[in-house]
């Protein structure tokens, strides 16, 4: 299976494969983390919820048993990542949308007085 998901198996017992959104340690907690979503819930245009846990690294490489996150101090660091983990998306997301051909300004392209080259 490719390195980037997992599988995870619910409350009521079921498998259920997972995308990895990325992975982190922790110096302060000494633990490795996980990020991921379902995979069901991808194409869904409704928000999605974001999982976590932490987790052991097997010998391979790959992601052994999840752990759950323990403590609300842990919590919060883990949000703080997660936080900056979107915003850095956001801001790639951005910077793509500026990338487009001609000008990203509000106005349109032949009236164009700002500092950069637009298409004719």
């Amino acid at each position: 299976m490719d390195d980037n998901y997992l599988t995870v198996v619910d409350e009521d017992g079921n498998e259920v494969l997972c995308e990895i959104l990325f992975t982190f340690d922790s110096d302060e907690f000494e633990k490795s983390y996980v990020f991921y979503i379902p995979v069901e819930t991808e194409d869904d245009e409704e928000d999605v919820e974001v999982l976590c846990s932490s987790y052991s690294e097997q010998e391979d490489g790959s992601i052994g048993e999840l752990k759950p996150i323990e403590n609300d101090e842990e919590w919060d660091m883990v949000e703080e990542v997660f936080n900056t983990y979107v915003s850095s998306e956001d801001d790639e997301e951005f910077n793509d949308e500026d990338d487009d051909e001609g000008c990203s300004c509000d106005h349109d392209d032949e009236g164009c007085n700002c500092n950069h080259d637009a298409e004719d």
